[in-house]
């Protein structure tokens, strides 16, 4: 049985050190500093809901005018001109467009609906969209090739 006193070593180590050449610690160096087996380490961090290899990132700009940009692109949504469309548009571009081999079974009383896992392949898609903020409307168009002409 291990301590609390240890556990909460393995705990703290994870959380507050960072090793050399490395942006966290892994089972077998958290292991080797607490005198531990690499399955032990991995079990507490189990328990304690770490996870130290999965990163989740956010990049910010170093645009020195960032911060300006972003009130007036914040405030165009807030505040629009007079008379003026505001739109959100974003594109996705490379999407699979695929077709099931077989149709869906139907739901039916007691059982969901059924599909097949098979796919045809049709190469790849872009996808644009744009939301009109004020009233909601979602804009889209699907086309083959990524181009401005046809973001336009």
């Amino acid at each position: 049985m291990i301590s609390v006193d240890r556990v909460e070593k393995v705990v703290v180590d994870t959380l507050e050190s960072t090793p050399a050449n490395a942006t966290h610690g892994s089972r077998a160096t958290i292991a080797s500093r607490a005198g531990l087996s690499e399955s032990t380490i991995g079990r507490i961090w189990r328990a304690f809901g770490l996870k130290p290899p999965v990163e989740d990132g956010f990049k910010l700009s170093n645009d020195p005018l960032f911060v300006e940009k972003v009130y007036d692109v914040v405030g165009l949504y807030l505040e629009p001109p007079d008379a003026a469309v505001v739109l959100c548009v974003d594109e996705k571009s490379q999407i699979q467009a695929l077709a099931r081999t077989q149709p869906a079974f139907p739901m039916m009383p007691e059982m969901p609906e059924k599909r097949s896992h098979h796919f045809v392949r049709h190469g790849t898609t872009t996808l644009f969209a744009a939301m009109d903020i004020v009233s909601g409307e979602v804009i889209s168009s699907i086309h083959r090739r990524h181009r401005s002409a046809e973001f336009k």
